[in-house]
């Protein structure tokens, strides 16, 4: 089925999408951590591939990947339209993914990503668990 918008106005929809505060993902795990009381996380950290989430005591970095943008194995599909530009697009984003979780452990950092339907309610528990489990000491 062929796009319903012109392209024009689906390239305008498309910048409207912020790379930071994305309510799907982001904003999802800060409501997730004041739930669960992790605290010493900061945001905006000034760490190599600009983690979502960043725990500087445990050195600890987390990526929030939502499943369309990070070719997610279970969730991603790709436009019909573009598909060349599409596929490419997604290539480039698990290559700077697989570098930056590479480049960061030489660093001294620990790196967990996250997949966007990770933050699903019923995840929550195992997502506590692998947080809680990568840094290290068990506890916030």
């Amino acid at each position: 089925m062929a796009d319903v918008i012109s392209s024009q106005k689906r390239s305008e929809v498309m910048s409207h999408i912020r790379s930071h505060g994305n309510k799907d993902t982001e904003l999802s795990l800060i409501r997730f951590f004041r739930k669960y009381h992790v605290c010493g996380w900061r945001r905006h950290w000034p760490l190599v591939g600009k983690p979502d989430f960043v725990f500087p005591l445990r050195r600890l970095a987390i990526f929030v990947d939502g499943c369309f943008w990070h070719g997610c194995f279970k969730h991603s599909r790709l436009p019909r339209s573009n598909q060349r530009y599409w596929r490419q697009k997604l290539f480039r984003n698990k290559a700077r993914d697989r570098k930056v979780s590479r480049v960061l452990p030489t660093k001294g950092w620990h790196v967990l990503r996250i997949w966007e339907h990770e933050l699903a309610r019923a995840n929550e528990v195992r997502l506590l668990h692998r947080i809680l489990q990568k840094s290290r000491s068990g506890g916030f």
